[in-house]
């Protein structure tokens, strides 16, 4: 029997088909231990769950609820309480608002060694820090993860990741993904799943190795894993699970795409530098630069170790911006105070919010016009702050405890800080599993959950106007911006007509509904790396609603190719990438969809002739024809 890397490992034991691992690039269906939402997603997929007909969930699937918790009005918690209640219909574990963030949350309660999961938002990568294969999705795939318990993927490369060496004092595991980030680049990662290993992973608690899978994300991966050892067996048991641990590693003479080597030694304080991730800069480069605010949290660097760091930072001494506080969850918020952390922050000045994304997604928090805000997080893209034109830049919890001490940019100093270790808080009766909830008082829905809409079906051919061109690196926060819009994410038409491209043309929307309704259909060209960020279908979805039909890009990320596809929306790519200047916003455009498994070809004001490629996989041409996801698995789907 060959040698195998630990993700061979892993996906064997839950291949469906075929027999074997393929090659990279083709398709593998895996059996999945877990499948879980958050609300911003989870609406969606619950209504998209009913429109199936599924009575009960097959694997392990939870409700968490962390993103959208102003309650500013009814919307969200209108949602909250259709997320509770279909919930307990389903089968589904619901993780009330304040629990915590989805993915700090998922990896404290459920994460195993060896599991394999999927959830409806980018940063699922996180559950790699303890040795899981787990990815991000649009929240139909995982819809249909939680009624067949089994997903459906391209076979990744596998890149080994060897690290050696040990962190410098003022470093931390932010900057060690940010190193990765500098070396592979935000689209670099398409198609791969790093694995680390080697010396310096023995040094890595597993919450370091959680932040740094987790914004494997920003480079594209389809997820990132670490070996299960006796670290991950020690955050087991400290939270009485010791009985879930088992230790997982690559052969010793397994094989790998490419090997790409960091020494932990070697990399110095880094900062990403607004408005990219991949904008990888030395903080001393910046050093000096004033600052309005300090935003510390998000699923990536809210553990206790995390913040415990930042407050040891910030004792005895008062901040001098603006200084925002997420825990990761209610556990980690009850360790810190039992730490006696929480005083200390508020003696500090910081103020501590709820334990949830806030300010990550623009729920809150946004900093001053023009300003400069230093946080924890993993995105910086454009407007996403909820400030238009300020700018956010991404550094590890010491950077920020430094800098919001200071006022300015600041390098901390390569000295040793000592945390007091105290034993974790288990909140697990914060969770209302399904054997519990209340199964008389029915799925409540308000006023502002819309029913799914209906699609057609894909016409022969598409013929329309491109309505929108964009350069490259186009987020799915360009595309349906978060923040907040979030409350509208359960009714579409408000969704679309509000915030769709809003950020790029505020007039898109109601071009795009008018071209529709006069019998059109819409195209949209854009650049490199279209879609990458989040993996919010409604980015598709929304689109998709206002009459677009096909998306023309020179490369798309990967997670929005699949929710492209769930929606009916024909996904391409230029043959050659210098056709992209041969077209205008506003031209007439047609697109012959009548063989798509053969030679595609956009026309362009009747004359000029423009070769294509697909972007998608030749098995879900069923499902463009049909329309969508949706309506081509109840065509097909025997239960």
């Amino acid at each position: 029997m060959s040698a195998l890397n630990l993700t061979e490992k892993i996906l064997k034991d839950h291949l469906v088909e075929p027999a074997e691992l393929p090659a990279a690039g083709d398709l593998i269906k895996i059996k999945i231990d877990e499948a879980f939402t958050q609300d911003a997603t989870g609406t969606m997929t619950m209504l998209q769950l009913e429109a199936m007909g599924i009575d009960r969930v097959k694997p392990l699937s939870v409700n968490f609820v962390d993103h959208s918790m102003l309650q500013s009005g009814f919307r969200n918690p209108d949602d909250h309480e259709y997320l509770r209640t279909v919930a307990a219909k389903l089968g589904i574990i619901f993780s009330p608002p304040g629990t915590g963030i989805c993915h700090f949350t998922n990896m404290e309660n459920f994460v195993k060694p060896g599991m394999t999961g999927v959830g409806a938002d980018s940063h699922t990568v996180n559950a790699g820090g303890a040795g899981a294969i787990f990815m991000g999705a649009g929240g139909y795939d995982v819809a249909l993860a939680m009624a067949t318990g089994m997903y459906t993927m391209p076979m990744p490369k596998i890149v080994k990741v060897n690290l050696t060496g040990k962190l410098a004092k003022n470093c931390m595991a932010m900057d060690v993904i940010l190193k990765m980030l500098e070396i592979v680049s935000v689209k670099g990662g398409k198609g791969i799943i790093f694995e680390y290993a080697g010396p310096g992973v023995k040094t890595l608690s597993l919450t370091e190795r959680a932040t740094i899978t987790n914004m494997g994300a920003e480079m594209g991966a389809t997820t990132s894993i670490f070996p299960s050892d006796e670290n991950t067996k020690a955050y087991l048991e400290s939270r009485g699970r010791g009985g879930d641990y088992k230790p997982l590693a690559a052969d010793a003479d397994a094989k790998y795409e490419r090997v790409i080597d960091v020494n932990l030694s070697e990399i110095e304080p880094l900062i990403a530098i607004y408005s990219s991730p991949g904008n990888v800069e030395k903080v001393k480069d910046h050093a000096g630069t004033k600052i309005h605010q300090v935003c510390v949290g998000s699923c990536t660097n809210s553990s206790f170790e995390n913040i415990a760091t930042f407050a040891e930072a910030l004792k005895g001494k008062r901040v001098k911006v603006d200084t925002m506080l997420y825990p990761g969850s209610r556990s980690v918020a009850m360790q810190l105070a039992d730490a006696g952390y929480i005083k200390m922050m508020y003696k500090a000045g910081v103020r501590i919010m709820e334990n949830g994304c806030g300010a990550c997604i623009g729920q809150g928090g946004s900093p001053p016009s023009g300003g400069i805000t230093l946080r924890t997080f993993n995105r910086n893209f454009p407007k996403r702050s909820g400030t238009d034109d300020a700018q956010a830049h991404l550094i590890s919890p010491l950077v920020a405890a430094m800098s919001a001490l200071s006022g300015v940019i600041t390098v901390p100093e390569n000295k040793e800080i000592k945390i007091n270790v105290v034993p974790p808080v288990i909140d697990t009766d914060s969770f209302i599993m399904p054997e519990k909830a209340s199964k008389t008082e029915g799925i409540i829905r308000g006023p502002n959950i819309m029913a799914l809409p209906d699609f057609e079906p894909l016409p022969d051919v598409v013929k329309g106007e491109v309505l929108l061109k964009l350069e490259d690196n186009i987020s799915t926060d360009d595309i349906q911006p978060a923040g907040t819009f979030l409350p509208l994410r359960s009714n579409v038409k408000e969704y679309a007509m509000q915030a769709t491209f809003r950020l790029v043309d505020g007039t898109f929307s109601k071009r795009a509904v008018e071209h529709r309704d006069a019998g059109g259909s819409g195209f949209i060209i854009g650049g490199e790396n279209y879609g990458q960020g989040s993996s919010r279908e409604h980015a598709a979805l929304c689109p998709r609603w206002l009459g677009i039909r096909a998306v023309i890009v020179k490369s798309f990320a990967r997670i929005h190719v699949a929710n492209l596809v769930n929606f009916g929306i024909v996904p391409l790519t230029f043959k050659n990438a210098a056709d992209y200047d041969k077209i205008k916003q506003g031209d007439k455009a047609s697109f012959d969809a009548s063989n798509l498994s053969g030679e595609l070809t956009l026309v362009i004001n009747g004359e000029t002739k423009i070769p294509l490629e697909a972007a998608f996989d030749m098995d879900v041409i069923s499902t463009l024809k049909a329309g969508g996801a949706l309506p081509h698995f109840k065509s097909t789907y025997k239960g």
